[in-house]
Order: C-alpha cells, then sequence, then structure tokens
C-alpha cells in the first residue's frame, strides 16, 4: 500500500472521511443507446483494471469477493445524490460502481462512483476512453503489469496553520455535508506560466490578501511515470504549496509560485510527515483540484455530455477548490460545510477568485481591489457650522430656555442661565492658549470649569483625584510643557505603550461633531435627563455631561459616592427620572444586579459588550446601543442599536461624518468578513499627541488621500455594512503555527452561563484562562463546540477578579503566572507482559533505545503509520484491535496496555 493510500484508508477507518474520497463523473446519453454493449463495456473496462476490483486492508489490498456490475434505475437528482454518496466498504468492495439512470427512452446518465484508494483524476479519463472503445466494439487487451511501489525513504513537514476565509466559522475536523458553488470564467493566456500556475496564483493571491501568509494549500501532484500510462488507480501525492504575501505585479507573483511548484515537483513522491495530526480527510485547510480535460470520445449512434467533477456531497476540509479546464474555460466547483462557512461568503470568495483571474499581468496586486466596500457604508455627512463648540451651542440652549434646569447634583440645581454666568466668571481667571488642570471628581464645579476654559481660549485637563500621585505629577509635568492653540477642546490621557500616558488634544470641532451626530442618532432633546456616572478622567464622560446640555435636556451628577453604589445609583435614577445612562458593560451588570429601573435608553461601550448581558439589558431597558470609539477620535465613532433578542453584537455603523475603514498590512482595503485594522477618518479625529510628532506620524495616517486614526483593533465588516470588533491586535498570538487571538477565546469563554468574565494569555506555549468563576472541564467542552483545539486552554485559572490598568481595561500583563509544573519522573519499569511488549514494539518502531511508560507517541515522533504498524503488532499477539480514537486519546505505552488488559 502506498503512503497515499495508507492515509486515506486510515482516515476512513477513523470515521471521519464521509463521502469526501468518493470520485464521480457522469455520461449524458442522448439517443438509442445500446444498454447490452454499455454492460459489456463496462465488465470489459472492470476486467482490463485490476485496481477496479481491489479490497483495503490493515495487511494491503487484495482482490475483491464480489465484482463490479453496471446497475439500472430511474433518473432523479435525489437518487444521484444518493448514489455519489452511498458508503464503499473497504474491506469487502467493490470500490467501484456503474448505475445507469434513465430519464427517459432517448436520454439516460451513466454514473460512475469510485473510491479514491483505487481512482484518481487521470484515471477519469481513462476510464471514458477505455468505455468508448469497448462499446464501440474494440478489444481493449491486458495493460502491462506495474512493478512494485518502493516507498520513499524520507519524509518532510509543511508548514501548519489557520486559514483566514470570510465567512468562516470553525474549520471542520471531519467531513461534513457540504454544498458546492459551482461557475466559469474565462481565463487570458499569461505568458510564462501554465494555465494550472496562472489559476493556482490568482487563488493564492486571493488567499493573501485576505491576511493568509505562508497558509500551506494542498494540492494533488501526480506521480505517475512511462508505466503507468493507460492505469487507472490512486497515483497522485496531495502536498502544500504555501501563500506568498501579495507583493509585486500579478505576472511576477505567478512566476514566485511558478518556481515553488518546481521544487515541489522534486517531492512529489515524498509523502508527509504529521506527528499527532489526527486523520482528517485534508491535512490543510485550503486545498485545489485540477484537471485538463479535452473533447471527450465518441460513443456510435449517441451524443453524449460528460460531467467531469460531480461533487460527491461531503466538505473535506475548510473550502475545497475543483477546477475543470477544457482550454479555454474553467469550471470553478467551491467546495464548502454550509455549517463552517456560510454559503453568501461563499458566493463573495468566488466573485474575488473572478476578480484575480481578470487581473492585468503588470498590476500591483498589493493594490488589486478584489472587493470594494460599497460607498454608502461610509456616506456619513452632515452640515454643521464650522466654528461651533460646545460652549456656543450650550449658549444657544441659554437664550431660548434661560430658566429651565440644566444640572442638578447633590449641592442643589442650577438654571441655564445661572450656568452661563458661572462659565463667564470661572473663564477670568484662564488664559488662552493653556492647559487647565481639573483635579476633581464629578459636579457642577468641574461643568463649569470645562465650559470655562473653553469661554477662555483654553483647553481643559481632567486629573482623576484617585490617581497615585506620582501618576498625577507625570501627567501635569507633560501637559503644561505643551501649549495648545485656541482649537483645542480638551487634553485626555491615556496609558502609553512605553509606560509613560500620552496626552490626546481633541479640537472643538470633533467635540461638537460627536454631540450633534449622538443627539441626531438618540434623538436626544430638551425632555431627556442625563446621568453622570463616569470619572472625569474618561473621556467618555464628555458625552454624558454635553449632550444634554447641548439639547436643552438636564444633567444629573451622581456624587463619588453614590456612584460606586449599584442602589444608590438605580435609586437617583428614579428620583430624578433619568431617561439615558451610559456605563461600561461592567458597571451595566452592577446596575442589572441592584433592580435596575425599566425603560431606560442605555449605551453600553468602553470595552467589549457579552452577548448574554446584552440580552439581560436588552430585556430591562426601552433602547440599547453599543457604541465604540478609541480616545483619538473623540469618544464613540460608531454605534449599534441592539434588537430585542441579539445574536450578534457588533459596534454597528460609523457616527455622522465619520468613515470606518477596515485594513490589510499594507493599507489595503480588506473584502467584507476578512478581518483588519480598523482605521478611522472623518471630523472626530484629535489633533495628535501633545510633544509626540513622531507618535502623531506613527498612528494619524494618510489613507487613499484621508487623514485616518489607526485603532490597533481588529475589526470585519459584515455583509449588512456594520463592522464586529475581534480584539486588540496585540492579543494577536501564535499558537502551535495558528493565529490565536485572544479576544475571541475570551468573547466565547464569557458567553458561558457561568462565567462572569474572562481573559486568555499566552504563557511560554501554553494559553492559560483566567476565569470568574466556572469548572474547567465545563469550559474545555464549551469552546469546543466553537473553537479549534489550537484556540483551547490548556489550563484554567480561577481569579477573584481581573487586574485592571488605570483606566480600568485588561492589563493582561498582570495576570498571575501558572505553578510551574513538576518535573516528571523517572521512567519506570513495565509492571506486566502487555507493557513490556508494547515498550519493546515502540522502541523498534520509533527507532529509539529508552522509552517510558508514559511518554506521548507523537512527542517521540509517531504518526499514523505507526499507529497502524503498532495495532497489527497487537492483533497479531492478542487478537485485539484498538479503535484509532484510543491512540489519539491516550496515546502512551501505559493507557494504550490497560485498553488491552480490559479488552482481553
Amino acid at each position: 500500500m502506498t503512503t497515499a493510500a495508507h492515509g486515506i484508508w486510515f482516515t476512513e477507518k477513523a470515521g471521519v472521511a464521509g463521502s469526501a474520497f468518493h470520485m464521480a463523473l457522469g455520461i449524458w446519453f442522448d439517443g438509442d443507446l445500446d444498454e447490452a454493449a454499455l454492460a459489456k463495456a463496462c465488465a470489459a473496462v472492470i476486467a482490463r483494471h485490476e485496481a477496479l476490483s481491489t479490497v483495503f486492508t490493515a495487511e494491503g489490498f487484495a482482490p475483491a469477493a464480489e465484482k463490479v456490475a453496471l446497475t439500472h434505475a430511474a433518473f432523479s437528482p435525489d437518487r444521484v445524490s444518493q448514489e455519489l454518496a452511498r458508503p464503499f466498504d473497504l474491506g469487502r468492495g467493490p470500490l467501484a460502481r456503474f448505475t445507469l439512470l434513465r430519464e427517459n427512452p432517448r436520454r439516460c446518465l451513466l454514473l460512475f462512483t469510485a473510491h479514491h484508494l483505487v481512482f484518481d483524476g487521470m484515471s477519469k479519463d481513462i476510464l471514458i476512453n477505455d468505455l468508448a472503445l469497448a462499446y464501440n466494439g474494440n478489444d481493449l487487451g491486458p495493460l502491462a503489469p506495474l512493478t512494485a511501489h518502493t516507498p520513499a525513504a524520507t519524509q518532510w513537514s509543511p508548514p501548519q496553520g489557520d486559514v483566514i476565509l470570510p465567512g468562516l466559522i470553525r474549520q471542520p475536523a471531519a467531513a461534513e455535508p457540504g454544498l458546492a458553488n459551482t461557475f466559469t470564467v474565462g481565463l487570458t493566456p499569461l505568458e510564462g506560466v501554465t494555465r494550472f500556475e496562472h489559476v493556482l496564483a490568482a487563488i493564492h493571491l486571493v488567499l493573501a490578501r485576505y491576511g493568509n501568509a505562508g497558509l500551506p494549500v494542498a494540492v494533488g501532484l501526480s506521480t505517475r511515470d512511462s508505466q503507468h500510462t493507460g492505469h487507472i488507480g490512486l497515483f497522485v501525492n496531495e502536498l502544500p504549496v504555501t501563500v506568498a504575501p501579495a507583493v509585486g505585479s500579478f505576472r511576477e507573483y505567478a512566476l514566485g509560485l511558478r518556481s515553488r511548484l518546481r521544487e515541489l515537483y522534486q517531492r512529489r513522491d515524498v509523502p508527509l510527515s504529521l506527528p499527532g495530526v489526527r486523520p482528517t480527510p485534508s491535512l490543510t485547510p485550503i486545498s485545489v483540484g485540477y484537471r485538463r480535460r479535452g473533447p471527450a470520445p465518441a460513443f456510435a449512434g449517441v451524443d453524449t455530455e460528460v460531467q467531469w467533477a460531480l461533487f460527491a456531497g461531503s466538505a473535506r476540509n475548510a473550502m475545497h477548490v475543483q477546477i475543470v479546464d477544457d482550454g479555454s474555460e474553467l469550471l470553478v466547483s467551491l467546495q464548502h460545510s454550509p455549517t463552517a462557512i456560510d454559503s453568501a461568503s461563499v458566493t463573495r470568495i468566488a466573485a474575488h477568485l473572478r476578480h484575480a483571474l481578470a487581473a492585468a499581468p503588470e498590476r500591483d496586486v498589493a493594490r488589486l481591489v478584489i472587493e470594494p466596500v460599497p460607498s454608502e457604508w461610509n456616506a456619513t455627512e452632515r452640515p454643521y457650522p464650522a466654528q461651533v463648540t460646545v460652549l456656543s451651542l450650550v449658549e444657544e440652549q441659554a437664550r431660548q430656555r434661560p430658566d429651565a434646569i440644566a444640572i442638578a447634583d447633590t449641592a442643589g440645581t442650577v438654571t441655564y442661565g445661572q450656568l452661563q454666568s458661572l462659565v463667564t466668571q470661572r473663564s477670568q481667571a484662564m488664559a488662552a492658549g493653556s492647559i487647565v488642570p481639573l483635579k476633581m471628581g464629578r459636579g457642577l464645579d468641574a461643568v463649569v470649569s470645562m465650559l470655562a476654559a473653553t469661554h477662555a481660549g483654553a483647553a481643559y485637563l481632567p486629573v482623576d483625584p484617585a490617581y497615585p500621585v506620582a501618576r498625577q505629577e507625570l501627567i501635569l509635568q507633560d501637559a503644561l510643557s505643551h501649549p495648545v492653540d485656541g482649537e483645542v477642546a480638551y487634553v485626555m490621557y491615556t496609558s502609553g505603550s512605553t509606560g509613560k500616558p500620552k496626552g490626546v488634544a481633541v479640537p472643538h470641532r470633533a467635540l461638537a461633531n460627536l454631540l450633534l451626530g449622538m443627539a441626531e442618532l438618540l434623538g436626544s432633546g430638551p425632555d431627556d435627563r442625563w446621568l453622570n456616572l463616569t470619572s472625569l478622567s474618561f473621556d467618555i464622560s464628555g458625552l454624558e455631561i454635553f449632550l444634554p446640555l447641548v439639547t436643552g435636556g438636564r444633567l444629573i451628577i451622581a456624587s463619588e459616592v453614590s456612584g460606586q453604589d449599584g442602589r444608590a445609583v438605580n435609586a437617583l435614577i428614579r428620583e430624578h427620572g433619568v431617561t439615558h445612562v451610559q456605563a461600561t458593560p461592567s458597571g451595566w451588570r452592577v446596575l442589572l444586579e441592584s433592580d435596575l429601573p425599566p425603560g431606560l435608553v442605555a449605551l453600553a461601550g468602553g470595552e467589549a459588550l457579552p452577548l448574554d448581558l446584552a440580552r439581560q439589558l436588552r430585556a430591562r431597558v426601552a433602547r440599547l446601543f453599543n457604541v465604540y470609539g478609541p480616545t483619538e477620535t473623540t469618544i464613540w465613532s460608531s454605534a449599534d442599536e441592539i434588537p430585542s433578542d441579539p445574536e450578534q453584537i457588533t459596534i454597528g455603523r460609523p457616527i455622522a461624518n465619520t468613515q470606518l475603514h477596515i485594513v490589510d498590512e499594507q493599507g489595503q482595503s480588506v473584502p467584507i468578513g476578512v478581518p483588519g485594522e480598523l482605521c478611522i477618518g472623518g471630523h472626530g479625529l484629535a489633533n495628535g499627541y501633545l510633544g509626540q510628532p513622531e507618535l502623531t506620524a506613527e498612528r494619524f495616517i494618510s489613507l487613499d488621500g484621508q487623514r485616518v486614526y489607526r485603532t490597533g483593533d481588529l475589526c470585519v465588516r459584515l455583509s449588512d455594512g456594520r463592522v464586529a470588533y475581534l480584539g486588540r491586535s496585540d492579543s494577536q498570538v501564535k499558537v502551535r503555527g495558528h493565529r490565536v487571538e485572544l479576544g475571541e477565546i475570551e468573547q466565547r469563554l464569557r458567553e458561558h452561563p457561568q462565567v462572569t468574565d474572562a481573559a486568555v494569555a499566552l504563557r511560554g506555549e501554553q494559553l492559560v484562562g483566567y476565569v470568574i468563576p466556572a469548572a474547567p472541564a465545563d469550559l474545555k467542552s464549551h469552546l469546543a463546540q466553537t473553537l479549534p483545539a489550537a484556540m483551547i486552554p490548556s489550563l484554567f485559572l480561577d481569579l477573584d477578579r481581573l487586574p485592571l490598568t488605570p483606566n480600568g481595561k485588561l492589563d493582561r500583563a498582570a495576570l498571575p503566572a501558572p505553578a510551574p509544573r513538576q518535573a516528571a519522573p523517572v521512567k519506570a519499569a513495565p509492571t506486566d507482559e502487555i507493557a513490556a511488549f508494547l515498550k519493546e514494539i515502540w522502541q523498534e518502531l520509533l527507532s529509539i533505545d529508552e522509552v517510558g511508560l508514559d511518554e506521548d507517541l507523537f512527542d517521540l515522533g509517531g504518526h499514523s503509520l505507526t499507529i497502524t504498524r503498532i495495532n497489527g503488532r497487537i492483533f497479531q499477539r492478542y487478537g485485539i484491535e484498538v479503535p484509532l480514537e484510543i491512540f489519539f486519546d491516550t496515546p502512551t505505552i501505559a493507557e494504550i496496555a490497560d485498553y488491552v488488559r480490559e479488552a482481553r
């Protein structure tokens, strides 16, 4: 048995292949078909090709007990599907079948289905040619015998990794019921490369533009030589071609792939070595099959039409791309599982592939737009006065309603008229062009000072009195050394990656745009009452404070003491008839647990909103908005109103005069459904960082002529135009070659009903989960439902609370390291004859002098062929066949010995 055949047989034995290895073609006959001649032709083909009468067992191959015969049935699409998917018994056979399905007296379909163990792509040409010769009355004659197969002396391991595809939910671990998205497309010749290389380059280019780098794509390469001419059988080896970054012209990209293929051709007889990989129908997430087909041979007296690539209904991996090339156009079939990747996204991928196939040879592939974002998704223009400030908007309200109450706090209330007077008086002590530190908590005094700074032509700087003294001094020292102009409304300090806080200078225009845009979105007006619950040093407090004041509403300020108590906050909401409340998801949990009054308009932002919390909160409030935005783009840049029974939480669409762009590492727009970095443009952008021009130039860049801010957040655009937040780009790690987004794992953990909050960190080479609180066994099972094995933490730690930065964000670096594992004990001696026997064959097959009873077979270099040989020895000695899953779940001598003892 060849290595390729062994891999297929092993996968079938593991029960994960479905019909993924069924190969089929159909021949439509129109006219007076001679069924007797066709039956004789089918028998002649079977007689000529020994492979079609072969069965496979653990010991190798043998003749089938039952010969293939032509069967008849009435045609129906369902019958075709049934025939294609009907299982083969590898040990009994036959492994091929002919079925004649009659649609009407003059039209029928000859359906041939064979198992891949005895059939490959080239075999289809041989089969149909021999079938036509025999039908037309020719004697096929015998084939020259094949020499024995010599196994390759070496093995090699390809790079491993995951895959980025639009709409990909998960990578199937086994073949699943699938669908095929099929289309035809023309192909203009590309000088210097074959049509196959041209097509494969286009596929690789699309994958590269999705963000895949170094991803192995499996390509079936023929291992036939001169002696195999005319023989039906399995003469192919599936080997990986890695995706290269999208650079240079399309011609250069295709030539580079051609060069890699030429290197791979030298290894086409060399089997892959993938220790520890469970059997799957494909060893890579993406695979490609390509066949060049000429005109079909004639069958005397009837017209024929050949269906070369019938889909047997099982998706073998994330996506299999099957291509039939007739020399003028391509028939492309994207085979996938609709539960692993949604069909709408596959349709989109097909469109991307068409764009790539049509790429001009000299086009720069890094700038090739495979899917433009609809312009209306960023068409958010709203007019407003150029010189407007928050103060001018408040003053307009004071003119319209001077006696209306503007602010209420623990000290009492003030009207709009009184507020204007207080602001004017306070501004006299402030100098234009200066930064005014506000080292105070929430209250009327703080609001007056903020507006007074604008009146004086200064900028205000909130400094939280709760900060450590050293941090306060660092902020003040940095800020007061940098004068600002009259365009700056405020300066807000955020944490810096170097450990030093950085000051973000926000202009009046940006603040006014945020307030007017959110007022339009929320419909906030004079009858509404907003609660100021957030610390002044958190920029989102600006929305709570100013939005009611610029729309004629009333601001209710929670004291520093009551703001820490959920019951006190809820009492304040009831007492003042508050209509709008903004809080972080953590804050909303506290309020919900403290009998939150119903009927509010709620805004949740500042951190990811878990789906379970969104559902609880939405059931309690009148309207719920998930809002998103970094300090550098002025509080909020997007919002999404959450429906009554949400299935997914997104950050929604851009607010007024704001554009959201999702780009790859080259700054090019990524297609819908593909993750990328979110860049934000529009009127909300800050001027930059105080005294840090290099950092400003690094984070505020030009994108297609527009100034944008690079958020560092990974996001994905959905098909309806909304944007989903995936996590921080700096929280992306690599685990065993797989790209892992820690934020996605954390989100899945938070969806568990027993988890209040969660975090994940990479410690050494293992993922560690931190939860409050839950049972680790439940969590692993929960994650396994939606995440691949590489994304499931190997260890969970229960914490009372997660460590936070001064701004209330997760401090991943402060998560505790797990206790070191104890050193492995000295290798114990076998306890009985079974363990001694297993140790002996383990050491022999692995070529290792000493193997411990508890050492992992795969860590020692074992693979599927090793398992087969071990199992064969066990069967010979004890008459016991160990199920393959036992080897993968418990791959040690001690545990396999336990199974054998129990089975005897």
